[in-house]
Parts: structure tokens; C-alpha cells; sequence
């Protein structure tokens, strides 16, 4: 057998991350991870992990003591969330208007609930009245909603919702991966039970620790199907019979953790609070609604920008998040080669999309640390170099230029 040679150290190349996410990191999230590990009960680790979680409460919103990370992606704040909440014959809502709303739906069903859809066309929100009517025919123990939906980049209002949801008896879940610290969100003021995110998208750091915070409410369903494992369980721990169906997820289990107990659930990513805490710490002391605005400024000026270069804009504009803009791809124009050349030639990557998009239009992020000038106004250059050479006419500069003169107009920097 061949034996392969060792490959160098790791050396990715340099690049622009301006898709749907991930993006480019912010500098001092990626110091904070390389800053020495401590043991998972050190004192400078337990007083960590309380500064992130009273830092992530400002994040959110919110006063609720059950405001924390689950280790894993994104989607592992998404499944700890739901199988936590759902026990199996549950009637779960789940309103989609997007890839993301399918996927709430099917972790719903995997945790063995009584699962009902209601859609809209992609590109699209949902009234308020159209949630009241199914909330009422349904009668569901939760509704699973998504507030920004990166497929789409529909921001889904939810400032109504939890007030419809407290008015028909549900538990209010929302999936704010792609769209918290670049769009408004207040979870006590808006009434929400559960809600996750992740750190890739607007809070500007690597893909791999999920924020979550939980009312009293949705605190109440976890704490009454509690069970902690044999290895580690004393005398008088809960022992529901509908316990949780995952050990890992287990929000019972995790709440120990992180609260005073500090039971060995599990080891604590280290590198990956660093980078947590250091997401809020940046996001705080720029301020939240300063970082919201910056956003939606950077976002003004990508979506004229693509205006300026001809292109036309999915979905309800109206609706659509700060942070991405979806356009749809010319006649003729190779979507894919075109985000090859974009990416070799320029060392900049933009997204495609899924489901019914795929190939029909271009997702463009201006999130975390890439809500700047100067890397809206390289995308708009590149993307107009790379347009040309597939033979699309379009105003030299014009993409620029409409950027510009959003800054001008705004004072924006």
C-alpha cells in the first residue's frame, strides 16, 4: 500500500465570504480561539460560560435564566429545542415559506409529532391573520416558525405572533439562525418560548455553537420530562417516563450544566465559547441596534447595487432580510461558472439556492464583518466583470455607483 504523503500545515486560501453564510469571521473571534484551553470546572471557565450567557441575553432580548449554547451547529439548537419541547404525539404548526421551514418540519416529525404545514410561495411572509386561523384549526402544543429564512431571504414578522400563540394555548419556537444581530429581535417583548441561532451568519463568527434561550414556560415543559443518565445520576434526579428522546440534546440535562449544578453532561467546546462570547462582546460594544442599522445600511446598498448592475430581485422586497438578497440569474449566464469565476478570479464567493431556486438565482450576504463598504463595493465590481465576460450588456460601473450613492445619501462608512 502507498503511503500518502503528510500534508503542511492547514492554509486556506484568502476569500471574501459574501453568500448566505458562512461569512468571514470577525479578527477577534478567530484570537479568541486560539487562546489556551482550561479545564471544563475551572473557575475561569464557569465564570466564562456565565459572562456568555448574560452577554447572549442582551443578544436576544431578553431576562429568561435559561439563556446558554448547545455545542454543535446551528442545527443542533434546532433539534435541542424541539425534541426537548415535542414529546411524541404532539400536534406541531409549521408555517413554511422556505428550505428551512421543511427542515423545522422534519425534525418535528422525527421527534414523533403530529405534524401540520401550512405554505406560502417562496418569496413570500405570512400574515398575522393567516397564523391566528391555523393556530385555531390546528390547536398545537408549538408552533415552529422560522424568522429569516436564508433560502428565500424573507424575514418572517414575528412581533405579532407570540401573542396569537399565547391566545391559542402554543408554545412559540423560532429559528433565528440567519437573521439575529443583523435584523431586529426582542424575545420577551414579542413573546417568544424558544429560540435559536447560530454564529456563522450576522454575529460574524465560525459555524459550530448554537445560542438558545427558553422562557419559564418552555423551561417548565423541559424540566417535567427530565431524566439524567445513570453514569452520573444521585438520589432524588428526575426520572420522567416521557423523558427527552436525546441524550446529547437533552435540554434538561444541559440546563444542569450550565446552571449551578454544573453536571458532567458533557465537555464544553472550549475554542467554541471563546468564539461565542467574543460574537456578543463585539456585537454589545458596537452596540445592537447600531450593528442592526449597519446592517440594514450595507444591505440598502448591495440590493441597489444589484439593481444598478440590471438585475432583477426575488421575492417581496418589502420582507426582505438586511443581511442577503437573492436576484435572479440572467438569460444565458451559466449560474454556477459564474460563481466559479467569481470565487477563482476574485477570490470572492457568493450562494446559489435550494429547492425550486436552485440555479435560478444567486444569493449575495452582507453580514457580521463583511456589513462593510468596501466589501459591498468588491462584490458589485467583481460581479460585474464576471457578467460582462458571459456576455450580459449592462452600465459600466453601475452597480458601484448605485451603491455609492446609497452611502452618500445615508453618510454610511
Amino acid at each position: 500500500m502507498t503511503e500518502l504523503a503528510i500534508p503542511g500545515p492547514i492554509d486556506p486560501p484568502p476569500r471574501l465570504l459574501m453568500g448566505p453564510g458562512p461569512i468571514s469571521a470577525y479578527p477577534s473571534v478567530l484570537r479568541a480561539m486560539s487562546a489556551p484551553l482550561v479545564g471544563q470546572y475551572d473557575p475561569f471557565m464557569t465564570a466564562t460560560m456565565n459572562e456568555t450567557q448574560e452577554l447572549y441575553r442582551r443578544v436576544w432580548g431578553t431576562r429568561n435564566e435559561a439563556t446558554l449554547l448547545v455545542d454543535g451547529t446551528s442545527r443542533a439548537g434546532i433539534e435541542a429545542a424541539m425534541v426537548s419541547l415535542i414529546r411524541p404525539g404532539d400536534r406541531v404548526l409549521v408555517p413554511v415559506f422556505g428550505r428551512f421551514g421543511h427542515l423545522l418540519a422534519e425534525i418535528a416529525e422525527r421527534a414523533m409529532a403530529e405534524v401540520h404545514t401550512i405554505e406560502v410561495p417562496w418569496g413570500q411572509v405570512f400574515p398575522a391573520s393567516v397564523l391566528d386561523e391555523a393556530l385555531a384549526r390546528v390547536k398545537p402544543h408549538l408552533l415552529a416558525l422560522v424568522q429569516g429564512d436564508t433560502s428565500t431571504t424573507m424575514n418572517q414578522p414575528l412581533d405579532e405572533v407570540g401573542a396569537l400563540c399565547r391566545k391559542h394555548g402554543a408554545l412559540f419556537y423560532t429559528d433565528a439562525t440567519a437573521s439575529l444581530g443583523g435584523n431586529p429581535f426582542e424575545l420577551d417583548e414579542w413573546g417568544v418560548d424558544a429560540a435559536t441561532a447560530g454564529l456563522q451568519k450576522c454575529l460574524g463568527g465560525p459555524s459550530g455553537s448554537a445560542p438558545i434561550s427558553l422562557s419559564a414556560r418552555a423551561v417548565e415543559v423541559v424540566r417535567s420530562r427530565a431524566k439524567v443518565e445513570a453514569g452520573i445520576r444521585e438520589p432524588g434526579d428526575a426520572d420522567a417516563p416521557d423523558f427527552i428522546r436525546s441524550n446529547y440534546f437533552d435540554l434538561g440535562m444541559i440546563l444542569e450544566y450550565w446552571g449551578p449544578r454544573r453536571l458532567n453532561h458533557h465537555t464544553e467546546a472550549t475554542s467554541m465559547l471563546y468564539a461565542a462570547r467574543e460574537c456578543a462582546r463585539v456585537l454589545l460594544v458596537e452596540g445592537r441596534d447600531t450593528v442592526i442599522e449597519r446592517h440594514r445600511l450595507h444591505g440598502a446598498a448591495m440590493l441597489a447595487g444589484v439593481g444598478g448592475l440590471g438585475l432583477a430581485v426575488f421575492g417581496d422586497v418589502g420582507h426582505k432580510m438586511n443581511n442577503v438578497v437573492a436576484v435572479h440569474i440572467p438569460d444565458g449566464v451559466p449560474g454556477d461558472a459564474a460563481r466559479a469565476a467569481m470565487l477563482e478570479d476574485f477570490g470572492i464567493e457568493i450562494g446559489t439556492s435550494f429547492g425550486p431556486l436552485h440555479g435560478k438565482v444567486w444569493r449575495i450576504g452582507t453580514m457580521g464583518y463583511n456589513a462593510r463598504n468596501d466589501a459591498v463595493l468588491q462584490t458589485l465590481a467583481a460581479l460585474e466583470v464576471v457578467l460582462s465576460r458571459f456576455g450580459v450588456s449592462l452600465p459600466t460601473g453601475g452597480g458601484v455607483e448605485a451603491a455609492m450613492d446609497v452611502y452618500r445619501d445615508t453618510g454610511g462608512d
